[in-house]
C-alpha cells in the first residue's frame, strides 16, 4: 500500500493528529487505482465482509467541455460523524449478500439496507438500498421499505450493472478498502470489525 494511504489509515484509526494533505491522498488513490487496473488485481466478496468506517471522500464536478466528471477536492470526514458500511454474507451465493449503511449524528441514527452483488472480474460491487430504519436515542421512529423497495429487492439480481448503483474497488486490505463510486468520486473506509 502507498505510504500516503498508510498515513491516512493511521490518522483515521488512531489518535495521531497529523494527516497527509488531501491532495496527496487523492494522488495516492489515483495511483492505487491505476496499479490495480494495470496488474488486473481481482478481489472477492469475502474480502469485503465486515464493518468499515468512511473516512475520506472526494467530490466530483461535471465538466461541459469534456464528457465525464472531474475529481473535486478530497477531505477527511470529521471524527464525530459516524458513517459505517457493513457487508454481510448470503447463504445462497458467495458473491451476494446484504449491505448496511449506518449514519449516526448525535442521538439520531439512520440505517439503510439492501442487496449486493459482487462481480470479481471487474471488482464492481453493485447495491441497492431498499429498506430504512430511523432511530432517536435507540427509540425506533420508522422502519420499512423505501421507494418501492420490496419490488426493487425482488428484481435486483435480474438487473444489469447499468441499472444499479455500484462501487469499483481498487484497494482491499485488512485495514482499509478504497473504491470509485458510479458518480466518479473516490472514498476510503477503514476496518471497524470483521463479520
Amino acid at each position: 500500500m502507498h505510504e500516503v494511504l498508510e498515513q491516512a489509515v493511521e490518522f483515521l484509526t488512531s489518535t495521531i493528529t497529523t494527516a497527509p494533505t488531501p491532495e496527496a491522498v487523492v494522488q495516492a488513490l489515483l495511483e492505487a487505482e491505476k496499479t490495480s487496473k494495470r496488474d488486473k488485481i481481482r478481489y472477492n466478496y469475502a474480502q469485503m465482509l465486515g464493518t468499515w468506517q468512511l473516512g475520506f471522500i472526494t467530490g466530483t464536478k461535471r465538466v461541459r467541455q469534456r464528457t465525464g466528471v472531474m475529481l473535486g477536492a478530497g477531505r477527511f470526514l470529521p471524527r464525530w460523524l459516524k458513517i459505517q458500511l457493513s457487508y454481510l454474507a448470503s447463504a445462497s451465493s458467495p458473491e451476494q449478500g446484504t449491505v448496511q449503511n449506518a449514519v449516526e449524528f448525535g442521538p439520531l441514527e439512520m440505517v439503510l439496507t439492501g442487496p449486493v452483488q459482487f462481480y470479481s472480474r471487474t471488482n464492481i460491487l453493485a447495491f441497492d438500498f431498499t429498506r430504512i430504519k430511523v432511530s432517536l436515542s435507540g427509540f425506533k421512529l420508522y422502519a420499512g421499505y423505501i421507494r418501492d423497495g420490496k419490488n426493487r429487492e425482488v428484481r435486483f439480481y435480474e438487473q444489469s450493472i447499468k441499472e444499479q448503483a455500484f462501487f469499483t474497488y481498487f484497494l482491499v486490505e485488512n485495514s482499509c478498502i478504497a473504491a470509485r463510486g458510479r458518480g466518479g468520486g473516490l472514498a476510503i473506509w477503514t476496518k471497524v470489525e470483521d463479520s
